[in-house]
């Protein structure tokens, strides 16, 4: 009998070798993605204070009341757009990318993108 490992328990192996590449600092805090079947979030960290500086994500109210569906393209876009605007009124300009282990494709790449459009450097 073949046991295969769980996609999660791979997704998350890849996400602790990215993470011991890099960590975010005061002045590039990581930005970090994270996604489920229903939702996509993203936060921006400053891994030496150990806090998150910026977070959103399609369960807040107002977010999920301006999107159709909190889980596809879209959704991710608008996050992308909404933390980099947050991120520009707490002064944060340059990050480091944290993709969190997923592929960088489809709602990961948008919303990195948008974040891009609305101005964060990374």
């Amino acid at each position: 009998m073949i046991n295969k490992e769980s996609r999660k328990d791979i997704r998350e192996k890849k996400h602790y070798k990215l993470r011991n590449r890099f960590s975010g600092t005061a002045e590039r805090p990581r930005l970090c993605v994270y996604r489920s079947n229903e939702h996509i979030y993203a936060q921006i960290i400053d891994d030496e204070a150990g806090k998150t500086l910026v977070s959103a994500g399609t369960v807040e109210k107002d977010v999920a009341a301006a999107l159709k569906n909190t889980d596809d393209v879209e959704a991710a876009k608008y996050i992308g757009d909404l933390v980099a605007k947050r991120a520009l009124d707490a002064g944060i300009k340059e990050v480091v990318f944290d993709r969190g282990g997923y592929i960088y494709q489809g709602k990961v790449a948008a919303l990195a993108d948008a974040a891009r459009a609305a101005g964060l450097t990374f």
